[in-house]
């Protein structure tokens, strides 16, 4: 069997520790905990076969200076400060510092175990790459989707459309391309928005806490049901319950819920009585249940129960044209935080951006802009301000991996100064030239100019039109 990750927690507080603890536990981790800092660096030597989780604000020895004393002795330890919203710009520091993320009080769950699940990836140096927890607040409105790709549009209009209707709707997409957003927006938007709702990811409930969390149970349904427990179908009664991971359900799981769905009533584990129910299921899944179904891995009455409305949310490789909106809207949204500033973004590091394939997609993207916004000490970001993208991008190519091409004109100089206009205009006319493949009727249409224009500025601005 293999050894639980170690998990070190430093709280003052103990009610703090033990929720944190044990929760962890539950979730296979191997837990110690230490009321100070001082008390953790007696244990906490170099090469700790673990992940440090530490509050900011502790009597005696704070957690700054306890990061410091940590990395000095290894700077490779991943630590997660614990912060009120109060001390973010603290925490800002804290990741200059070399933590590898900060989570905000009161910690949910969820959001700890994406940030465990960042700090334990194999290549850890690669850190500026690692999907951080979520900093900004999701607004919860279909504005806030960002992109023009005509697939992305149509899946946002088939949300909306959902969105005023009861019905169940499933999302399906790969990690990170903005599914739980999606999900939070159409519930907000929906009928029931001020009826009760509940958001369950159901790869971060222990496995045998899952069915309890969902059905509910009966005191002395099981070993340490010492009281009855309400399940979230039932808490959602008229309201809107969230799964997200749904596809991690156990095949009993499935079946149960299939039922649930079918007859309107739940049955709590170790009752002998159901009671009726009327809630509206949106889930999301990163794997094709279609495709799970005909594997006979997802069981296909559970699947016709909740796909009413069936959306697919393109990965961010498909859609390389919303790179650019999608990072301008992030750096302003990371500007309004709290320790950090606004940044504009250099072309030479847009088209870095745009070269390289997000297989963690738009969260990914999100996490690297917070990443080197908090590292930068200029006003704009450039392409020297990501340099492992720089090194992926390299080996991508290098494994045959397919490479988006950047597309754009440079409108800065690496110093920050607008290019002159002649220089801009003939990139502009090279671009869609190579773009329509020499179609020189097309280049000046789409231009919006007359043939002879194009064929002026050509002679002009000294272009081969076989550019």
């Amino acid at each position: 069997m293999a050894q639980a990750m170690k998990i070190a927690i430093v709280d003052d507080e103990q009610d703090m520790r033990q929720s944190i603890s044990q929760w962890l536990a539950l979730s296979g981790y191997d837990t110690e905990t230490f009321g100070s800092a001082e008390d953790a660096l007696k244990t906490l030597g170099p090469d700790y076969p673990g992940i440090v989780i530490s509050d900011i604000k502790m009597p005696g020895m704070g957690g700054m200076q306890f990061l410091k004393k940590l990395m000095g002795t290894d700077s490779a330890l991943p630590v997660i400060m614990i912060t009120g919203h109060g001390d973010v710009p603290m925490a800002v520091e804290a990741m200059r510092a070399g933590a590898t993320d900060y989570l905000i009080k009161p910690v949910a769950p969820e959001r700890l175990m994406r940030a465990l699940r960042s700090a334990t990836r194999v290549e850890a140096s690669r850190n500026e790459l690692q999907p951080l927890t979520e900093k900004m607040p999701a607004v919860l409105d279909f504005d806030a989707m960002i992109g023009t790709d005509p697939i992305f549009r149509i899946a946002l209009a088939r949300a909306a459309k959902a969105a005023r209707s009861h019905g169940h709707v499933l999302i399906e997409g790969e990690s990170g391309t903005g599914k739980e957003m999606l999900l939070r927006a159409i519930q907000a938007t929906s009928p029931r928005a001020k009826a009760p709702f509940r958001l369950v990811n159901v790869a971060g409930v222990p496995v045998n806490s899952i069915e309890s969390a969902l059905f509910g149970h009966e005191k002395g349904a099981f070993a340490g049901a010492f009281e009855s427990q309400m399940g979230a179908l039932q808490h959602c009664d008229t309201g809107t319950l969230v799964l997200d991971e749904i596809d991690r359900l156990s095949a009993d799981q499935q079946a149960r819920l299939a039922t649930t769905l079918n007859e309107g009533i739940v049955r709590p584990i170790g009752a002998t009585h159901g009671f009726r129910i009327d809630t509206r299921l949106l889930s999301a899944s990163n794997r094709p249940l279609s495709e799970l179904a005909a594997k006979g891995q997802f069981d296909q009455d559970l699947l016709a129960a909740i796909s009413a409305t069936r959306i697919s949310l393109p990965p961010l490789r498909e859609r390389p044209g919303d790179i650019a909106s999608l990072a301008r809207h992030f750096l302003a949204r990371i500007g309004d935080e709290p320790g950090l500033r606004h940044l504009s973004l250099a072309d030479s590091a847009l088209n870095l951006l745009c070269a390289y394939d997000w297989p963690g997609n738009v969260r990914q993207l999100q996490a690297v802009l917070f990443r080197a916004a908090v590292f930068c000490d200029a006003e704009m970001l450039t392409s020297s301000d990501f340099p492992q993208l720089s090194e992926l991008i390299g080996e991508q190519a290098g494994s045959g991996h397919h490479v988006q091409e950047a597309v754009g004109v440079m409108l800065y100089t690496d110093d920050g100064n607008l290019r002159p206009l002649e220089e801009i205009e003939a990139d502009v006319i090279r671009l869609a030239i190579g773009h329509y493949r020499g179609r020189m009727t097309e280049v000046a249409r789409r231009l919006g100019i007359g043939r002879s224009t194009l064929y002026r500025k050509l002679s002009d601005l000294g272009i081969d039109n076989a550019a």
